[in-house]
């Protein structure tokens, strides 16, 4: 009888495939990825931010701060989410390519890091907002929220893309329908459209901060959709699964808080149903809201560890990333939402136009095998560090869009730096 040899024995691999490229029998339809992204975008933090930018506007003024703040970032992560369904890799793997082998490391730690600090807000929210409605006191008893709700919102990121999936079609519904039905109560509240235009403005805000704010909230995350659409069976399902998600998902839930913020004079959506009697309600919103994106969250920092440890699975990592984002949690990093949100804004995108610099200027028609790749692309890297500098003199001028310049130096950077190489040749990598 013979026997297998260890060294035979075919490789466990982990089905989300954190550093490989997703081969085609486990590619997802637009239907199943626009459910998983919305459910990403469906955040109460972002109606958090819909209330502070509400209360610096008229209504008229508001919605085209919105739409423009809305369209930049559905955009932008549009087009490389459509980049990650072309190479079936993570936006950490495509880093490779644009800054080398180790220079990839430190996009791992910027969005590994920073989805990690978000993990953080959210369990803090989640925590904060459930001790309200059931009116338990006491710092004690919010930790020890903090502490269950951070454990069971990575149990579905451990499980990859089924288990966020499974979450998000139950949610994502739900939400809707909750959301909408408490929108037009806000109106009644208010006296309709007429009675909300006739609001004044309670504060001041320049409109590129405003903007800023609106892709601050998904920078990090939506510069990270390629890991849910490298799983797209075409670029271009990639591309419009982005476009719902980031840009109508994200002006709905930045619409809603900006209404029911006008409305009752309540910032967070959650409170909004509380102060509508409907706190069992408020606190089903509210956990299948925070669920969909923490998992989503938790998912983006596994596979950035894996991709550090170059590691075939993310599990150990989104282990250690839920055990630090509740630390942050614990320690008061919700306390700073809105600066934490500017600078996300100012260093993100950039990194993103990097690699969608790059993609065009040399991957395009395919991408070369790991080993042929440079430890360290200094060009890319000194690019990088160019835009995100122009993205925060932008923002400190209040001249243009932060976002916006970032990513449109970097791009610009890296088409000119990369100029005059060829691009690669044409391989199919899924």
């Amino acid at each position: 009888m013979s026997t297998v040899r260890p060294e035979d024995a075919p490789a466990v691999v982990d089905p989300d495939y954190p550093i490989d490229p997703v081969p085609a029998h486990a590619r997802k339809s637009l239907f199943s990825l626009a459910i998983v992204l919305l459910g990403f975008t469906f955040f109460t933090p972002t109606m958090l931010a819909g209330a502070q930018i509400g209360a610096a506007f008229d209504v008229t003024s508001l919605i085209w701060v919105l739409l423009l703040g809305s369209a930049v970032l559905g955009v932008y992560v549009a087009v490389i989410g459509g980049i990650g369904a072309r190479t079936g890799l993570t936006t950490v793997m495509m880093c490779r390519y644009a800054l080398g082998r180790r220079g990839a490391k430190l996009a791992s730690l910027l969005l590994g890091g920073t989805q990690v600090g978000w993990y953080g807000v959210t369990v803090a929210t989640l925590a904060g907002l459930t001790a309200s409605a059931l009116e338990w006191e006491g710092r004690a008893t919010e930790i020890v929220l903090m502490l269950v709700g951070g454990a069971l919102m990575g149990v579905t990121a451990y499980y990859g893309y089924k288990g966020m999936y499974a979450l998000s079609v139950v949610s994502v519904p739900l939400m809707l329908v909750l959301a909408g039905w408490v929108t037009w109560r806000s109106l009644d509240e208010v006296g309709g459209w007429s009675g909300l235009s006739a609001v004044e403005p309670a504060t001041t805000m320049p409109l590129a901060t405003a903007v800023t704010i609106v892709v601050g909230t998904f920078a990090s995350g939506g510069t990270q959709a390629p890991n849910w659409t490298r799983f797209a069976r075409t670029p271009l399902s990639g591309f419009w699964a982005c476009l719902v998600a980031f840009l109508i998902g994200e002006l709905l839930m930045l619409g809603f808080g900006a209404i029911g913020a006008i409305s009752f004079g309540e910032g967070d959506f959650v409170l909004v149903l509380y102060q509508l009697g409907l706190v069992g309600w408020g606190l089903v919103f509210l956990i299948a809201n925070l669920w969909t994106t923490n998992d989503n969250t938790a998912y983006n920092f596994g596979v950035a560890g894996a991709e550090i440890a170059d590691s075939r699975s993310k599990k150990p990592f989104v282990i250690g990333g839920v055990i630090l984002g509740t630390l942050l949690a614990i320690t008061g990093i919700y306390e700073n939402l809105i600066q934490y949100l500017v600078w996300l804004g100012i260093l993100i995108p950039p990194l993103g136009g990097v690699v969608i610099g790059d993609f065009v200027a040399r991957w395009r028609r395919g991408m070369p095998e790991n080993e042929a790749l440079p430890d360290v692309e200094w060009r890319n890297i000194a690019v990088y560090v160019v835009a995100a500098f122009a993205a925060w003199w932008s923002s400190e001028a209040e001249w243009f869009i932060p976002p916006v310049v970032g990513v449109l130096v970097a791009v610009v950077g890296v088409l000119l730096v990369q100029r005059g190489r060829r691009p690669a040749p044409e391989r199919v990598t899924a």
